[in-house]
């Protein structure tokens, strides 16, 4: 049984920045001495499937990583060819950015096959370079564009996180409640999740350095090298945002303790205050004879005068302590 291939897209690169689309039949046909083929696949159709194991002619390794349902950013070699797995901040409408987006590639020298289930803004970019006339010319520098454009969605939203964590600063000098609460922790579990992947995809950079293929040229590893420079910033900035987001949790802490404390401060004053009134009038409410002023109509005026003086005079001697 034949299942027919339905790539994403598939695309023949001119060499000038440029790029052709070809049918199915069109990428049966393709040799390496047409230009270099880019072929994008989702990995859940069962043709993408069915074209990868029986005619992509890729070691059974290549398949498997390319099919993989869960991946781990990181580079390997495998014969001439170079795969990759990758994650770029998820930037689709309604997403969230921790949630990120992978793509898996087998590149060799004229051929790059990339796999993902979700769509991908930094590919989308680089197919719309293509279309320009201003993409990559070859897998080398495919792999270099899609790269940058990666880190550079990453560091938007390293710098989104940033400018949201130094709101949040200035709000909390000036009110801190529970919905404040709730945005520092959320944007503490953001950087924390970003840096869970961006530490190794940098792992991946300096091993992609590393690997000795013949078509990653000398300018390649350079300018592979300065995008893994800026992913290490973007890491240290995610360090570093995970430090203010706990030092603002700790004065939120802070904070509501400080608070707690002043109403707890404020009933033990209250209760200090009618703890003798409550004896008083406890010990006078029983009901047995003896009870001082029970035949003097003006008993009463008189023990609530009483009480106001004990009052006032509680009043004056927590003052004098500097209890109020």
């Amino acid at each position: 049984m034949t299942i027919e291939l339905t790539p994403l897209h598939a695309l023949l690169l001119d060499g000038q920045g440029g790029a052709r689309s070809l049918t199915p039949a069109e990428v049966d046909n393709w040799t390496p001495e047409q230009g270099t083929l880019w072929l994008h696949l989702d990995y859940t159709e069962e043709g993408s499937r069915f074209w990868l194991e029986h005619h992509s002619g890729l070691p059974e390794l290549a398949i498997d990583a390319l099919l993989a349902e869960n991946t781990r950013p990181r580079a390997a070699v495998l014969g001439e060819h170079l795969l990759l797995a990758l994650r770029g901040v998820n930037t689709n409408p309604g997403a969230d950015p921790e949630d990120m987006v992978s793509i898996r590639l087998c590149i060799s020298d004229k051929r790059i096959i990339s796999t993902r289930k979700r769509r991908l803004m930094s590919v989308s970019r680089l197919l719309e370079d293509l279309h320009n006339g201003c993409g990559p010319i070859d897998s080398a520098e495919l792999i270099v564009q899609l790269n940058d454009r990666l880190v550079e969605r990453m560091g938007t939203t390293v710098e989104t996180l940033d400018d949201q964590l130094s709101e949040l600063e200035l709000d909390l000098l000036a009110e801190a409640g529970s919905e404040m609460r709730h945005a520092v922790r959320n944007l503490r579990r953001q950087s924390i999740s970003l840096r869970r992947y961006y530490a190794p995809q940098r792992d991946a950079f300096n091993q992609l350095q590393s690997e000795r293929l013949g078509w990653l040229t000398t300018d390649t590893r350079l300018a592979l090298r300065e995008i893994s420079d800026r992913l290490l910033r973007h890491i240290e900035d995610l360090d570093m945002l995970r430090e203010r987001a706990a030092m603002a949790q700790e004065e939120l802490a802070s904070i509501q303790g400080e608070q707690l404390n002043q109403r707890m401060y404020v009933l033990s004053i209250i209760s200090a205050i009618f703890l003798p009134l409550g004896f008083l009038t406890g010990l006078l409410g029983i009901n047995v004879g003896g009870i001082p002023g029970a035949d003097n109509e003006n008993a009463f005026l008189m023990f609530l005068g009483a009480l106001t003086l004990m009052v006032a005079g509680l009043f004056w001697l927590f003052r004098r302590w500097r209890w109020l």
